[in-house]
Formats: structure tokens, C-alpha cells, sequence
């Protein structure tokens, strides 16, 4: 009777040690949890530290000359990141064909960055180019750029079913000059990826967003023309060349963006538009956001797609014609 009741309290004791343990466990996650690690401050903190190309005077955009005049440097890699029967239509003799959702992998997996000068990504009219061109850069490959144009400064018939047929001016008698005032730094995006690292935190957002189709970034001019309510609209252009914008967009000078005291007074809460006269600036901080959490789209072409006439008429970033070449394609 005693030896039974001796193996009974040992049993209850290490039942109850065991039981100690679970909750100790159970505390120490619960504890863990209450406090978790602010993402977006690591985050932005990094990327502020780390990325300075999104001031607009530095992107890495490069003409379709010279481009051109690389094609057989070994120090030049071109990358089409159209869709297979466009690249077996014609293209850049040299350039490889990797879809954009594979780009990150192989830049990892399947070729050196650092073997080349100049890895210059091309697509169909320059901005989906810049913005995996920005996610790229923000990834840490310094020597990425993407082509002007894109493949509609290539050759006439490109430019057809891209900037020709995109460029309008339906909207450009619906500008205003008043400036809308800088809102108050608010709420920022919350990141929940489970990393507690900036370099682990980024490499989840990166995963995240190459695997999303640029085309779920794109809004179109008439939209935003018709529905200005439904959008935060950003003018992302140089004061002195901008000769009016969509109504109530906020202006950020391109040349003295500050994280902390420019993007995050935008909203959490509101699809943001960024637009300039091209898109392909746009772009670059359209990726940038995007990394950070905001809910960010670029304006398709631009303000080329609802004022492209204006733009002429001023000499600034207009497309026109003699913006295309004739150069060689593989076919």
C-alpha cells in the first residue's frame, strides 16, 4: 500500500511538473506575442539607410541607345521580361527571357550580379521595367536599370500596341495649381511576415510582391478622372516642370523625399496613385511602397495618357514619334 502510494505521488508530482512546463511554455508565447516587433519601423529604418535612389533625380533609367550600342558587351545583360510570344516576335539580340515573377530567384539562382556593369530590364513601355528594376535595387543588386520606352523605343511596330495607343489628351483642360497641404504623419502599415530581422523581413516583402502580376499596380487615367474620391493621387513630379495636376493629388518633390517625414503622412487606409509624366519614375516609389506595405498603383503611361499634347507644347517628358528608332531585333 505505501510503495502504490509512493508511485502515485511521484506521478502526480511529475504530472504536475509537466503540466508547470506546458504553461511556462504557453506564458513565454503568450508574452512573446503581446509585443511583437514593430516590421515596418525595422523596415523602413533599413530601407532609409540602405536605399537612396528613390530621390527622383538619380533612378536608373537608361536610354534605348545605349542599349544599343552594348549589345555585344559582355559587362551588359539584357533581360525581356515581356511574355514569350512578344520576346518570339522580336527581341534585343542577347537579352534572356525570364518571366517577372522568376527574377529574383534568378538573380539568385542562375546568374552573378556582380559579373556585370549593367543589368538593364526591358518590357513593353518602361514601367513595369522600373518597377521590378526598383524592387531589385531595393533587394540590394545596385547595377539594375531599365530601359526608357521600353521595347516602344525599340522598333515602330512595338511602339504601336503600347505608347501610340496610350498616349491622349482627353484630360488635360482638368488641371489644378492649388497646392493640397501635407496631411499629418498618421497610422502606418502594419507587416506581419514573423521576422525579426530587416534583411528577413525584406526578403519576405520582395517574395511577396514579384510573385503579384504588375498589372494589379496599374490604374488607368479615366478611372481616376472619373472616380477622384476613390483615390490618394501623388504628383511625384519636379515643382518647376509641373504646369498643373489631377485635382487634389499631394505633390512630392522627387529630389527631397524623406521616409519619415513625406511618405509616411500617406494613408493606410486609401488605394495611392503615383504619377508623372511618364509612369517610369513613378514607378521606382511605386515598388518602394509597396515593400513598405501601402496599398500603391502607378497611372498607366502617366500624365502622357491625358496630356500628352500639353506635355509637347512645353517641352517636358511628352512621347512622340521621334522617341522611336529603328534598331535590330532578333526574331
Amino acid at each position: 500500500m505505501k510503495k502504490t502510494s509512493f508511485f502515485a505521488m511521484v506521478l502526480s508530482i511529475s504530472a504536475a511538473a509537466l503540466f508547470s512546463s506546458f504553461t511556462s511554455s504557453d506564458n513565454t508565447v503568450n508574452r512573446t506575442n503581446s509585443n511583437p516587433p514593430n516590421e515596418f519601423e525595422i523596415l523602413v529604418n533599413y530601407l532609409e539607410t540602405n536605399n537612396t535612389f528613390i530621390n527622383g533625380e538619380s533612378l536608373p533609367i537608361i536610354m534605348a541607345d545605349e542599349v544599343k550600342k552594348n549589345m555585344k558587351n559582355p559587362k551588359f545583360h539584357m533581360i525581356d521580361i515581356r511574355t514569350e510570344s512578344w520576346f518570339e516576335y522580336g527581341h534585343i539580340k542577347n537579352a534572356v527571357n525570364v518571366k517577372s515573377e522568376n527574377l529574383l530567384t534568378y538573380f539568385e539562382n542562375t546568374i552573378n550580379p556582380t559579373d556585370f556593369d549593367k543589368i538593364v530590364l526591358v518590357c513593353y513601355s518602361g514601367q513595369s521595367a522600373a518597377y521590378f528594376s526598383s524592387l531589385l535595387k531595393i533587394a540590394g543588386y545596385d547595377n539594375v536599370y531599365s530601359m526608357k520606352w521600353g521595347m516602344s523605343s525599340w522598333r515602330e511596330d512595338f511602339a504601336e500596341n503600347s505608347w501610340i495607343k496610350n498616349t491622349k489628351n482627353n484630360n488635360g483642360t482638368k488641371l489644378e495649381t492649388t497646392e493640397k497641404p501635407k496631411p499629418e504623419k498618421g497610422s502606418h502599415p502594419i507587416l506581419n511576415t514573423g521576422k525579426t530581422e530587416a534583411k528577413d523581413i525584406l526578403k519576405a516583402r520582395l517574395e511577396n510582391l514579384f510573385a503579384i502580376p504588375y498589372k494589379e499596380f496599374i490604374v488607368k487615367s479615366t478611372d481616376v478622372f472619373e472616380n477622384l474620391t476613390n483615390y490618394y493621387v501623388v504628383n511625384y513630379w519636379d515643382q518647376d516642370k509641373c504646369t498643373g495636376h489631377i485635382p487634389g493629388a499631394l505633390h512630392l518633390q522627387p529630389s527631397a523625399i524623406s521616409l519619415t517625414k513625406d511618405l509616411l503622412t500617406l494613408p493606410t487606409d486609401q488605394k495611392i496613385v503615383v504619377y508623372e509624366t511618364t509612369g517610369q519614375k513613378a514607378a521606382y516609389i511605386v515598388a518602394y511602397l509597396n515593400v513598405l506595405g501601402y496599398n500603391t498603383s502607378n497611372l498607366a503611361y502617366g500624365a502622357n495618357s491625358f496630356m500628352n499634347k500639353l506635355l509637347k507644347e512645353k517641352g517636358l517628358d511628352a512621347f512622340s514619334k521621334k522617341e522611336i528608332n529603328m534598331f535590330p531585333v532578333i526574331e
